[in-house]
């Protein structure tokens, strides 16, 4: 039995979520046995914002938020090594994803922020990175790269299960039974909490809307609403993905400008609205699929407005947290990491070309390794 830890910090820019996990040889058996979350430092928080937009001398900004991202990361591994009483020596590698900046498959590139090596180095553990330029460069997508996890954990012999991950974008693994013999799909569907979180915050303060409580004292909009779903990507065929360069709070002001409305909009309206837009989009794709049943993961996940709205327009099927199959939902991702540095470790493809669109199996990840051989 190998450990492996899984670290991620999503598009919402809330926190460093980690994961232990432990895979058999084969990948036989995967079990997460530690999970940690620690909200990002403010200061830090802002300028991965920023940073998401062109801005003056941010290549020197780039780097020293990496460094910082990366003292991030090694503080969530030592909480995990506390956590479960274990060694970095009893860790084979950390799986990193670091902070999305850009996300262009359209143009060939793809750029997370993460200082691998000084990770590596403050952790003892060889660390996998820079997961997404191998599926990029052989023509896919580079995202999303769940959905080989979610196959490998969650697909069942007679259901058809969309997984659903509620994170800063919304993205679903579409999971025929084994037996069917059909592709895994995926894709992202749009925007989730990046944009719940980011308006939540303007008009509160608060980090986000706890349990939808905001959103739900609001109405949503029938006007904005079909706005946004008018927005080209939504009607895009799937390999796709997306991020912030498209989903962010400029997207949101230019559409609020646009759909102009008769008296100034309650905030609480406009969240309410942007409630029903991933509600609606993640429920069409799953319901294209025909699932038999969703299971959500991701900050969302804890939202329950929002999986209330999500039950409504995915009324065929029921609507229940990954937990019932025993991983805590907001582990989810950061295991699928820690799986993805396991198929770097063992020379194993970890994308499936038939979700991003690559033009075949590739290995994923560079390795930053701070032990010497001998």
């Amino acid at each position: 039995m190998r450990r492996f830890i899984g670290l991620m910090s999503g598009s919402s820019l809330d926190a460093v979520d980690g994961a232990l996990v432990e895979i058999e040889e084969a990948h036989a058996g995967i079990r997460t046995i530690g999970f940690a979350s620690q909200a990002l430092d403010e200061a830090l928080r802002r300028e991965l914002e920023a940073l998401q937009s062109p801005g003056p001398d941010e290549l020197a900004r780039a780097a020293l938020a990496g460094n910082r991202l990366a003292d991030a990361y090694a503080a969530v591994t030592a909480r995990l090594l506390e956590q479960t009483g274990l060694a970095a020596s009893s860790v084979r590698a950390i799986g990193a994803h670091g902070q999305t900046v850009r996300h262009r498959p359209e143009l060939g590139y793809t750029i997370q922020l993460l200082n691998a090596a000084r990770l590596a180095e403050a952790c003892a553990i060889p660390v996998v990175c820079d997961l997404r330029a191998a599926d990029l460069a052989a023509g896919g997508q580079g995202a999303p790269l769940a959905p080989a996890f979610h196959a490998r954990v969650f697909r069942a012999e007679h259901e058809r299960r969309a997984v659903v991950n509620l994170g800063g974008i919304a993205n679903v693994s579409l999971l025929a039974p084994a037996s069917a013999g059909e592709a895994v799909l995926g894709f992202d569907t749009g925007p989730a909490n990046t944009l719940l979180d980011g308006w939540c915050r303007r008009h509160t303060g608060a980090a986000f809307d706890r349990d939808g409580a905001w959103a739900r004292g609001g109405r949503a909009d029938a006007s904005l609403l079909a706005a946004w779903l008018a927005e080209p990507y939504f009607a895009l065929a799937a390999p796709k993905s997306t991020g912030r360069d498209l989903f962010n709070a400029d997207w949101l002001d230019r559409s609020l400008a646009a759909c102009p409305a008769a008296t100034p909009r309650d905030p609480r309206d406009v969240q309410a609205t942007l409630v029903e837009l991933t509600a609606i989009t993640v429920a069409r794709a799953c319901s294209d699929f025909r699932a038999d049943r969703l299971y959500v993961c991701g900050g969302g996940a804890r939202n329950d407005f929002l999986m209330q709205r999500l039950a409504v327009h995915a009324a065929a099927a029921p609507v229940v947290s990954t937990q019932v199959l025993g991983l805590d939902p907001q582990a989810v991702e950061a295991a699928a990491f820690a799986w993805l540095a396991a198929c770097r470790i063992d020379a194993a493809a970890g994308n499936l070309p038939s979700v991003t669109g690559a033009s075949g199996p590739r290995v994923l990840g560079l390795l930053a390794d701070p032990r010497p051989r001998g």
